[in-house]
């Protein structure tokens, strides 16, 4: 059953869209300045489309695992009309002890499959989207979008903001949306103090960084403002969404002029995290060594850079995934490096070394369930906390973590799916475990960084709120990621779509969500501590105080419980 849940997800993640007709007019074309290029789109639906623009030197061979390197050449003439690569996918772990989600993994992640889902290294590119008929003189807002998937799986080509932007139109809001590819897994987040000496971690975070100073460059000659960014990312991208904010202390500025002026996090904002070259960080780079048979070189990380694509591409997915036991306790994600991301995001909002832009931060009400499905073996409280001391903070003293599992008393009333008393409990500590994994990875991380942001800087304004459109969906609730269908892809033409977006859009054009529409006030949250409740059927407001024992908990304990 675990199984066959997840893997009604991945074909989002792998399976690209078919070529859609072409309509009837001429290919829209645009002369992007910077690197010099010929860009030729498609249209469909009234929306332009050009797909796969380059925006960094490939980041092969002696290039693998380097920060990103800017173009420094003219690109002729680009065909934007196709699907572009995806970077190399980490789907499952292949970790023999993992079963059954190795033998998917030995399947999935191969190089033959990986071809077949186009993803390879020579992978970082943007894709574009406006309104058909827009020009360079039209000057519209932009919506850069940094997708999720753990740091190690999701590409660009799942993300056509075609429904968005026409929505857009419809609203009489017109915005370019923009979708960067960046580095995932052991390809864009190798941890370890041989990377952190070679000034080469999070290279993730500097792709979506060089991203978004190609944006900066260019995408006025799409009809878009480079004075109008709005960053916006889901899951992996939301968290990705505030260290943007973070890096290099909060410098976000580009030839003397910001590269944003807003935010929109959705599940996802602080992920404490040990240094680069912590325990953690060290253990899975030498277990990469070892598997692409680096062990013993005088130099390991230069043999990983030699190393053949397919050797390479299992090792870096030999270690845990978040497809796996252990779940959202992360191999690969954003560390502290002490140059771009200076110290651990949790410590540098509280000291205001981030970007003061207004921001709209949320969460899905049961954003844990979809990771509990993978830990059925656990059947009493002591063994969520030996699991959580093992996995996740094997630094932390067991007294401690006890102490927050305590909290989560009884799975009616702190279980998730939440509200559902003694239903869904599909093992024993199910509820219980979905509880703290949504909790600690964004629920009440996300009061945490809205509480520390508002008391940093009380004048910066933020919106926050709660999605509960799929209460009463068996054992998941409404999980981590539903948004994508409702709110992205707009796949029902329901409330959470038709009026996430509207708030949206507002936002995108005014900083604020409640100018330009006529949606019920959604409260700052930095003046009233409320979350707007988006429902099936209408919206509400909820205070923001739910489950206060763990977030108290969590907070004090901040230092110790990192991943």
């Amino acid at each position: 059953m675990k199984v066959s849940i997840l893997l009604g997800f991945l074909p989002l993640a792998f399976t690209a869209p078919a070529p859609a007709p072409l309509e009837k007019r001429a290919a829209p074309t645009v002369i992007a300045p910077s690197p010099a290029a010929t860009i030729i789109g498609r249209s469909l639906l009234s929306v332009d489309t050009f797909n796969g623009i380059p925006f960094a030197k490939p980041p092969v061979g002696p290039l693998r695992l380097k920060p990103p390197q800017p173009l420094t050449s003219g690109l002729g003439t680009i065909d934007g009309t196709g699907i572009p690569k995806a970077c190399p996918q980490f789907f499952f772990s292949l970790d023999e002890s993992g079963f059954p989600a190795n033998v998917l993994g030995t399947i999935l992640n191969t190089p033959l499959f990986q071809t077949v889902t186009n993803a390879g290294e020579d992978c970082l590119t943007i894709n574009v989207q406006r309104p058909a008929g827009v020009t360079k003189d039209s000057k519209l807002p932009v919506l850069f979008w940094i997708f999720g998937g753990g740091f190690e799986l999701g590409a660009t080509q799942m993300y056509d903001g075609t429904s968005l932007v026409a929505d857009s139109v419809k609203q009489g809001k017109p915005i370019v949306f923009v979708a960067v590819n960046y580095r995932m897994g052991g390809f864009g987040f190798l941890p370890g103090k041989e990377i952190l000496a070679d000034g080469s971690a999070n290279l993730g975070l500097l792709d979506q960084r060089l991203g978004l100073q190609w944006v900066a460059d260019n995408i006025a000659a799409f009809g878009g403002d480079p004075r109008k960014v709005t960053i916006w990312g889901e899951s992996a991208g939301s968290i990705s969404v505030l260290d943007q904010m973070a890096l290099y202390d909060g410098d976000h500025t580009y030839k003397g002029k910001p590269l944003f002026r807003a935010a929109i996090m959705n599940s996802g904002s602080l992920a404490p995290a040990e240094p680069v070259d912590g325990p953690k960080g060290q253990a899975v780079y030498n277990t990469v060594v070892a598997e692409t048979g680096c062990s013993g070189t005088s130099d390991t990380l230069a043999c990983l850079r030699k190393a053949d694509y397919t050797t390479f591409l299992n090792a870096a997915n030999s270690v845990p995934g978040i497809l796996s036991y252990h779940t959202v306790s992360l191999s690969y994600l954003p560390r502290p490096d002490g140059i771009s991301l200076t110290a651990s995001p949790d410590v540098l909002i509280s000291t205001g070394k981030y970007a003061k832009v207004p921001f709209i931060i949320g969460s899905q009400e049961d954003e844990g369930t979809l990771f509990g499905l993978f830990t059925a073996n656990l059947t009493s409280q002591a063994d969520v906390s030996v699991y959580l001391n093992t996995i996740f903070f094997p630094a932390a003293n067991r007294a401690v973590v006890d102490g927050l599992v305590a909290t989560y008393q009884t799975i009616a009333e702190d279980g998730s799916p939440f509200r559902t008393l003694l239903l869904n409990s599909w093992y024993p500590q199910f509820k219980r475990v979905a509880a703290i994994l949504g909790d600690i990875t964004f629920t009440l991380t996300r009061r945490i960084f809205l509480e520390t942001a508002t008391r940093v800087n009380p004048d910066v304004k933020s919106w926050s709120y709660l999605a509960t459109y799929n209460y009463g969906t068996p054992i998941l609730g409404t999980f981590h990621a539903s948004d994508l269908l409702q709110v992205f892809y707009g796949v029902l033409p329901n409330n959470a779509a038709a009026s996430i977006r509207a708030y949206y859009f507002s936002f995108v054009y005014n900083l604020d969500p409640n100018e330009g529409n006529d949606l019920d006030e959604w409260p700052q949250w930095s003046k009233s501590r409320q979350l707007k409740e988006f429902r099936a059927l209408g919206n509400g407001l909820v205070g923001d105080d739910f489950r206060q024992d763990s977030f108290e908990y969590l907070k004090s304990n901040a230092e110790v419980l990192r991943v």
